[in-house]
């Protein structure tokens, strides 16, 4: 975990860079002009698999056209990728990314709900700030997309989720509404005290405040139009797409007996269950998979952090995909937005660890497509999807590889971040006379 000194680094690291970040805008011409990647290694992860020295042709923000020997329209740019790997753009889930800036600064984290209250309508959304500082680090490493989550808790819920683009521009939500975050460990809010019963007791009649609710919603403040009820109304709205079934319930969860019962909830109440931890999930996997339940984990826990994940092995991962339970990886858990970058060294670790390495891709990017409700437009290289592209100079799963380009809805993105920058302005020590603010 970051020490409060290291953190108070970041600040002044990030502080120094602020000065001299530029935020350039998409050029619309840029968006439509064709662009046509050739002579590559191109893991689609979708149903062409992988091909050798294959082409991917992007217009209009999209994939016109994947194959081999495609031809270049006219005024379309030419990228020779001489047989190096190109993938989708990656997705990192469970990151407070694009609300959370500085973590020791209170006015630019927005990633944690007033925690004297529960919180589901607690929307981050509302808080996505596309000039975030962290977006270009995570970008330049390939992540394309988000699962922008709270980070903590009130006594159960903690808010609704968003998934983001990392392109430019001022509007990067791609799915305002994509889960409501629960938290069912007695460690986990901050400062929470409650024991397990407690925490059930809460979740429990919350939710059945929900159905209630929704089934009288228009009666609701009539005079004996509803018992009194423990959440707020506007926590009930937004739990309404959750007991629908339209959108997941995400939990918290890590002890194998609460996955269990967890599950057995969601199945007597319908929901669409998504599991975030599981520490021990490898130990239920067979239900899971059964269930249709996928696992959002960072893979590379291998110690306790608490007496609910006794179990926890770098092999949870590859013992789930066996099990046939959907992988989805989160970054490293101890930071997830300032870490958003690690996510392919989640993915490399699991493939040390016993899990395919194209199913350890596809659990950071056509899994969470299809767990966020984003399959239609992003997750694999097929035409229709959006542009979102990856050049690598290596193995994408190796620590040493990095993107040498990246498309996000097919706009080349500038290769720079706050941490390049802050390289540069200092990496030359034959300088005597820098700027009086570089000193």
């Amino acid at each position: 975990m970051r020490t409060p000194l290291f953190k108070l680094l970041t600040i002044g690291l990030s502080l120094c860079a602020f000065g001299g970040a530029a935020f350039a805008q998409p050029q619309d011409g840029q968006a439509r002009m064709a662009t046509l990647i050739k002579h590559a290694h191109l893991y689609t992860v979708g149903s062409a698999g992988t091909l050798n020295d294959a082409d991917v042709l992007i217009q209009s923000g999209k994939i016109v056209q994947v194959g081999a020997n495609l031809a270049a329209p006219s005024g379309a740019k030419v990228i020779d990728a001489h047989g190096k790997p190109v993938t989708p753009g990656l997705m990192v889930s469970w990151a407070p990314l694009g609300i959370n800036e500085l973590d020791l600064v209170a006015e630019t984290n927005d990633s944690a709900p007033n925690q004297s209250l529960d919180s589901a309508a607690f929307d981050v959304a509302d808080a996505i700030n596309p000039n975030s500082s962290l977006i270009p680090v995570a970008r330049i490493r390939g992540v394309t997309r988000s699962l922008t989550t709270p980070v903590d808790c009130g006594d159960v819920f903690c808010g609704t989720a968003a998934v983001i683009h990392l392109g430019q521009g001022p509007n990067l939500i791609v799915k305002r509404q994509a889960g409501v975050l629960a938290e069912l460990e007695p460690n986990g809010g901050s400062g929470q005290k409650n024991s397990r019963p407690d925490i059930w007791n809460k979740f429990r009649e919350t939710l059945d405040d929900a159905r209630e609710y929704w089934a009288q919603r228009a009666g609701y403040h009539r005079p004996g139009g509803s018992r009194d009820q423990r959440s707020n109304r506007i926590d009930l709205d937004a739990l309404g797409p959750v007991i629908q079934g339209k959108e997941p319930l995400l939990v918290h969860v890590e002890r194998a007996s609460t996955i269990r019962q967890v599950l057995q909830y969601s199945q007597a109440n319908k929901l669409k269950l998504v599991i975030m931890g599981g520490g021990e999930a490898w130990e239920v996997a067979g239900e899971l998979a059964a269930a249709h339940v996928p696992v959002v984990l960072d893979n590379d826990i291998n110690l306790p952090f608490s007496f609910s994940d006794l179990g926890a092995t770098l092999k949870n991962a590859a013992r789930l995909d066996a099990a046939g339970v959907t992988v989805v990886f989160q970054p490293q858990n101890d930071d997830p937005a300032h870490y958003a970058r690690t996510i392919t060294q989640i993915a490399g670790n699991a493939v040390a660890n016993g899990m395919k390495w194209d199913h350890a891709l596809a659990a950071i990017t056509k899994n969470p497509a299809e767990v966020w409700g984003i399959a239609d437009t992003y997750g694999t290289l097929e035409p229709g999807k959006d542009a979102d592209v990856v050049i690598w100079d290596g193995d994408p799963l190796e620590v040493t590889s990095a993107p040498t380009a990246v498309f996000i809805k097919g706009v080349a993105m500038p290769m720079t971040s706050r941490q390049t920058e802050l390289r540069d302005r200092y990496r030359d020590l034959a300088k005597k006379n820098p700027p009086h603010g570089y000193r």
